[in-house]
């Protein structure tokens, strides 16, 4: 299983951006996806989950409204659309295959909200 996020950056409060995580090693149009962020100092804060087909998503209250998750099975890619951000929002994203808290994830890309 290899996981590689993409995407992250520098942005001022307000701001956008796209995370993606490549998807390869597995079937990954079987497996509920997710992300997670880790800010320092912190545990671990799931964030986001898509089903298989994608038709369902779900967000944890902070995020709702402001991040979409998506994800194209045809490109193995699973997406986060990041709207709004706040400094609050930096933090390490990564991508997990399967249970948020136990499966296996990428190295993360790091996000930074800052004026």
């Amino acid at each position: 299983v290899r996981l590689v996020e993409s995407g992250g950056g520098l942005v001022q409060p307000g701001g956008s951006l796209r995370l993606s995580c490549a998807a390869s090693g597995f079937t990954f149009s079987t497996y509920y996806m997710n992300w997670v962020r880790q800010a320092p100092g912190q545990w671990p804060e799931w964030m986001s989950s898509i089903s298989p087909d994608g038709a369902a998503t779900d967000y944890a209250d902070s995020v709702k409204g402001r991040f979409t998750i998506s994800r194209d099975n045809a490109e193995n890619t699973l997406y986060l659309q990041l709207n709004s951000l706040k400094s609050e929002d930096t933090a390490l994203y990564y991508c997990v295959a399967g249970t948020w808290t136990s499966g296996p994830r990428g190295q993360g890309t790091q996000v930074t909200v800052s004026s």
